[in-house]
């Protein structure tokens, strides 16, 4: 990669600096580390955290409309300096997901005058930081002061509450939040269909939420997943409606108030799936359980999924699934074919875990 010659090592403090986000969308605190991070090392590394998810109100950005607004805040000489690269999470395993860190900083950062490179971890002083720097004790800390009044969290409430209030929204307070090439990027993307879809996502939300607004308290919500696979492949169903339209999803759904989890989950097959395998066939090849509980892993709030997985003997001919009127489109997809982007919510986690699919995938 090249670089700025003008920057030696002995005029900064670092050959590299990692700075891992998520940047939904990046905004000028955003900026604010990297160019600092710029002064202090000869290369930024940039992750971008939450790649290769399907877009939701927490993730509407792909990689690559991430990427290009935060090169958009930089001249050539800066780009030159910044490595900018995806990062998948890792939901439920903390370990695969610092293995791919450190990796992707191995192969990425250059060292100076063929020694080991002087490596440091670079974020605000609040948020994720703090945690990611535990995860990392063989490079240093670097931290930089938050700017006050910026969350991202609150400027995708103000662009998805409403076409109009987006459109006052990047009138007028946008650019106090984003820098310029940041808002003319929001800007077009409201004129796509992947906006208008989420926008209908965010209403079905906010209708949601008011069906529980006189709750004593937030409601937590149970529900349960299947995770079925047979000769190389995996049960899957096909979304037809928001959220998550178009999306492969675990089959499953909410328990009844009498139920044991088990037996919902198995209730799911036989109704909605309408599997053609015998329930004790079903129990009988029952391989492991989880509960899965990433605080954001549904749109609907604080929901805990219970999964379990069958593993079905091997056959030449997968079992026959029923179509079901009106319900969602089941089929059996190849492991091969499974992408994180193409399954709703934290599914592709789900089924990573059961059966520990790899965490590598292309940097585009």
């Amino acid at each position: 990669m090249a670089t700025d010659t003008s920057h030696s090592a002995t005029a900064c403090d670092f050959d590299c600096l990692v700075f891992i986000g998520r940047f939904q969308p990046p905004h000028l605190g955003h900026l604010a580390v990297i160019r600092e991070a710029l002064k202090r090392a000869r290369q930024v590394i940039v992750l971008v955290g939450s790649s290769w998810q399907a877009r939701s109100l927490r993730n509407p950005w792909r990689f690559d409309e991430r990427q290009a607004m935060l090169r958009a805040g930089f001249d050539d000489t800066e780009n030159q300096r910044l490595e900018i690269t995806p990062l998948l999470d890792a939901l439920y395993n903390d370990d695969v997901w610092v293995r791919d860190v450190q990796r992707k900083v191995r192969d990425l950062a250059t060292p100076a005058n063929a020694r080991l490179p002087r490596i440091g971890l670079i974020g605000a002083s609040r948020g994720q930081s703090s945690y990611y720097l535990s995860l990392f004790p063989q490079w240093e800390s670097v931290s930089v002061p938050s700017v006050e009044g910026i969350s991202a969290s609150q400027i995708r409430e103000r662009l998805f509450r409403s076409p109009s209030s987006t459109d006052d929204y990047l009138s007028t307070g946008a650019y106090h939040d984003l820098p310029p090439g940041v808002v003319e990027s929001v800007k077009h993307f409201c004129n796509e269909h992947a906006y208008q879809r989420l926008l209908e996502e965010q209403q079905l939300l906010d209708q949601y939420r008011q069906a529980w607004a006189h709750a004593p308290y937030p409601p937590i919500f149970v529900t349960v997943n299947a995770v079925v696979v047979q000769s190389g492949h995996v049960l899957l169903v096909r979304r037809t409606a928001a959220p998550g339209k178009g999306l492969y999803a675990l089959p499953g759904g909410f328990i009844n108030p009498h139920e044991r989890l088990l037996d919902a989950c198995l209730r799911e097959l036989r109704e909605r799936i309408r599997l053609k395998v015998p329930e004790p066939v079903l129990k009988g090849s029952l391989r492991g359980q989880r509960l899965f509980d990433e605080p954001h892993r549904s749109w609907r709030g604080r929901t805990l999924a219970e999964a379990f997985y069958f593993a079905l003997r091997p056959d030449q001919q997968l079992p026959r699934l029923k179509p079901v009127k009106g319900g969602d489109h089941a089929r059996w997809v190849a492991l091969a074919d499974l992408e994180p982007d193409s399954l709703f919510e934290d599914h592709f986690f789900i089924i990573q875990n059961f059966l520990g699919l790899p965490a590598d995938f292309g940097s585009g």
